[in-house]
């Protein structure tokens, strides 16, 4: 008997301790991971919510651009941190459900190694080429263009195995385009060297790329959704384009180490879900391309397990594979 009340106060202290820890939450700064470098879509939005996170909760989200490896550096970073809620990673499409499928060697495991905190956004890829190292303005005319010209176009992207890289391989492996494969650590200094000139082509996520689009940098070709951007309406589809049934979207959403307290979790679900439904937020998702989904931790959890599935198909009908 004494036994059991001495586990019934133990739990008691415990769980008085977790809910006091909850309250005070964050009581200094907290580090979010952007695995990638800074300027791109992950870098974009993780600064959106991290600077509403700061005001809201009264201590500085402070972001960390840690790039490499398709993102797996810096998710592995947080992976392995203490699970305390002041190391935080802007996850993607990439790090959380296509890498496991692309890599022969992952220094995590996607699906047990994180806790699920908020989904942030779903975006479209945007088909965009340097308008002075290609002709074509439709993507039927890239396609006879890249055949035809004795130099082939580079293909940019964020990283290996990012959906950005697999977009432009299911792209190749549908049209039969040779485009060697240009990997950068993030989307900022890709879209640096397009506009450049130093590579002709990207698969770009839409937020990363739309500035330079609607600026004449870049030219839009197509996006890779289902259906036309609301951001850039009058782009088409690649199905639309002549290539039935192509999609590839990218998503991001935060994450913690395994084992992060349901307390903190919530907390910052709950925070990180206002701070997406505020019309400053709201207005400039949209006018990047972002389409904004408000997701329970479980829901998310969910999400990246259907994800995690679907990617596995896309990687394996492509035929990729990395060390």
């Amino acid at each position: 008997m004494k036994a059991w009340v001495a586990a019934l106060v133990g739990g008691m202290a415990l769980f008085g301790t977790a809910a006091a820890e909850a309250q005070s939450y964050p009581n200094r700064p907290v580090r979010v991971i952007v695995p990638f470098a800074a300027g791109g879509t992950t870098d974009i939005f993780a600064r959106l919510v991290a600077d509403k996170l700061s005001q809201s909760l009264g201590q500085q989200f402070i972001i960390e651009n840690r790039g490499g490896a398709g993102g797996n550096i810096g998710a592995d970073a947080v992976a392995k941190a203490a699970p305390d809620g002041y190391t935080l990673v802007m996850g993607t499409v990439g790090t959380h459900a296509i890498n496991a499928s692309l890599y022969a060697k992952m220094p995590y495991d996607a699906l047990t190694d994180f806790t699920p905190v908020a989904f942030t956004a779903g975006v479209p890829n945007l088909m965009v080429v340097n308008p002075k190292t290609v002709k074509a303005t439709t993507v039927q005319a890239f396609i006879a263009e890249a055949k035809a010209t004795p130099k082939k176009f580079n293909m940019a992207s964020s990283g290996n195995g990012t959906s950005i890289h697999l977009s432009g391989e299911m792209f190749k492996q549908a049209t039969g385009v040779e485009m060697p494969h240009v990997p950068y650590r993030g989307s900022g200094p890709a879209i640096n060297d397009l506009v450049g000139g130093q590579v002709d082509v990207m698969f770009d996520n839409l937020p990363s790329s739309i500035e330079q689009a609607k600026a004449g940098n870049l030219r839009a070709l197509a996006v890779t959704s289902s259906a036309r951007s609301a951001a850039l309406p009058d782009t088409p589809t690649l199905h639309e384009s002549g290539l039935p049934d192509f999609e590839a979207s990218s998503w991001f959403a935060l994450f913690g180490p395994k084992g992060l307290p349901p307390e903190i979790t919530t907390k910052l679900n709950e925070e990180v879900r206002k701070a997406l439904q505020t019309p400053e937020l709201k207005q400039r998702f949209a006018d990047l391309g972002g389409e904004i989904r408000l997701m329970t931790p479980d829901e998310l959890g969910a999400y990246v397990k259907a994800e995690h599935a679907k990617w596995a198909k896309a990687v394996k009908a492509a035929g990729a594979r990395l060390e």
